[in-house]
């Protein structure tokens, strides 16, 4: 998806980065993945922000009405609220659901670390 589309990484930045890794045994990120955290989804309130404030957050991270959008965490919960917000703001979203711990079960895919 990364190749024709925008993949998003809905963890924690220190985990995008590789800078964290409490659940999988390799750190870091899908190459070319864009970091769009959970936590930025939600208000003080603990509610999803307004879906034209979703739809700017999205958009600022580059995403147009025709782009394709795949979206993956570290196991998939995360990556399902993502998903949410994403629909919330009139964005479809395709989930990765095996999301990190899946891709790094396979040694011969890459692993890029950073912000």
């Amino acid at each position: 998806m990364a190749a024709k589309g925008i993949l998003l990484d809905a963890r924690a930045p220190e985990r995008f980065a590789g800078e964290v890794e409490p659940m999988d045994p390799v750190a870091g990120h899908i190459p070319g993945a864009v970091n769009a955290p959970t936590g930025a989804n939600v208000g003080e309130s603990g509610h999803f922000l307004p879906p034209a404030d979703l739809r700017a957050r999205f958009t600022a991270l580059g995403i147009t009405d025709d782009t394709e959008v795949a979206v993956y965490c570290g196991s998939g919960v995360t990556a399902a609220h993502e998903a949410l917000a994403l629909e919330t703001a009139g964005i479809p979203a395709t989930v990765y659901v095996g999301s990190w711990s899946e891709w790094v079960t396979d040694p011969t895919r890459p692993v890029a670390t950073g912000r």
